[in-house]
């Protein structure tokens, strides 16, 4: 398979339209046209990496981490960038990222720690908004299921746990075929009616362009009528961070006992316990100190990142437990996610998981 084609199934899997705007994920390096060999995971683009892939005679790296966030102006060898990018080019090593596309997935990082971690209920804390399309449209009775099936299968219709959700009035429209058409129903120059069903659907907005053509190419009708409406709902399948709870709630020590246990932790940060049982826990891999007020407004008892600056530790102000376990440690969960993921969806790949560390961080 080449890059190229490869890159839509990514995409598709972890949809680039997800991803904040600080970030960079997709294609760092690499020419579409080429044929994939084998692929490694791995969170982070280091040097090391690069030489295991060679070592595995593999083309393609998946990380977490994109390699280039800031502005490249050179390649040289004067940071570890540099010469990552000059050591990929020179051995014809592709590098796609998935960062924060694969943070607000429904089956992401968050999610799966809070499933890791044995949390229940499990809900998305900080769901995006201003994503949702409501589509309409109007196809003949007979028609209708055959058009309903192929949007539903070019992903809309999904609300929740639930799938193929739509709303179908049935009437009459109508319509005269002007000279120059080729009418499905009616003649040319003829008023024509016609009973209808009108269906209504969501998705997501960045499935705008699969599903209008799998509404063209199933519809019967010369001209398509539809309509398009962007929603103010929040998307509660995807967003940063999520929220469970636990059957039974915990002691603060248990909980950090199995927050190290779980999670392979050597050291844990904390704000003061406040002697009170864990049950609801709030998360995010990676920086997420930013969503501490939705942890609180969400009743959480305790607050699990990392990267919290000295100053934000204040602001649990005896009402939650700040919790940081380590940037590296809170998303080193991608490579399990990525692997299962592609395995499951491209079972003929030469798959492997790197054996490399790439944690900068050093515990004394």
């Amino acid at each position: 398979m080449k890059i190229r084609e490869f890159e839509k199934h990514l995409n598709t899997l972890f949809p680039l339209a997800l991803q904040e705007e600080y970030d960079n994920s997709g294609l760092q390096i690499g020419d579409p046209e080429e044929e994939i060999k084998g692929i490694l995971i791995t969170v982070d683009v280091t040097e090391e990496i690069i030489d295991e892939a060679i070592d595995k005679k593999v083309n393609f790296i998946l990380s977490h981490h994109p390699l280039f966030f800031a502005d490249i102006k050179k390649l040289s060898t004067g940071t570890y960038v540099e010469r990552v990018a000059r050591k990929a080019i020179k051995n014809n090593i592709t590098i796609y990222s998935a960062h924060t596309n694969l943070d607000k997935h429904k089956e992401g990082i968050n999610v799966k720690l809070a499933q890791k971690l044995g949390l229940e209920n499990i809900q998305i804390l900080n769901p995006v908004r201003n994503q949702l399309i409501k589509l309409a449209f109007f196809v003949p009775h007979d028609h209708a299921n055959e058009v309903r099936k192929a949007v539903f299968d070019a992903g809309a219709g999904q609300i929740g746990d639930y799938d193929q959700c739509s709303y179908n009035l049935k009437g009459e429209g109508t319509f005269r075929p002007g000279e120059g058409t080729d009418p499905f129903v009616g003649n040319k120059g003829e008023m024509h009616f016609e009973k209808e069903t009108r269906i209504e659907t969501i998705f997501p907005s960045y499935l705008t362009q699969l599903v209008i053509e799998a509404l063209f190419n199933a519809h019967p009708y010369e001209e398509v009528a539809y309509d398009l409406y962007p929603l103010l709902n929040s998307n509660n399948e995807s967003g940063l961070g999520a929220v469970g709870k636990f059957e039974n709630p915990v002691s603060e020590t248990d909980f950090l006992t199995k927050l190290k246990e779980t999670f392979n932790i050597p050291c844990i940060k904390h704000t003061e316990m406040l002697n009170k049982p864990i049950q609801k826990v709030a998360l995010c891999g990676g920086s997420g100190s930013s969503l501490l007020e939705k942890a609180k407004s969400a009743g959480a008892d305790v607050f699990v990142s990392a990267d919290f600056k000295y100053h934000r530790y204040f602001d649990a102000e005896n009402s939650i437990m700040i919790v940081d376990i380590g940037h590296y440690e809170s998303e080193n969960i991608a490579k399990k996610i990525f692997y299962e993921l592609l395995t499951k969806n491209f079972p003929n790949f030469a798959i492997h998981l790197s054996e490399v560390n790439t944690n900068p961080i050093n515990y004394y």
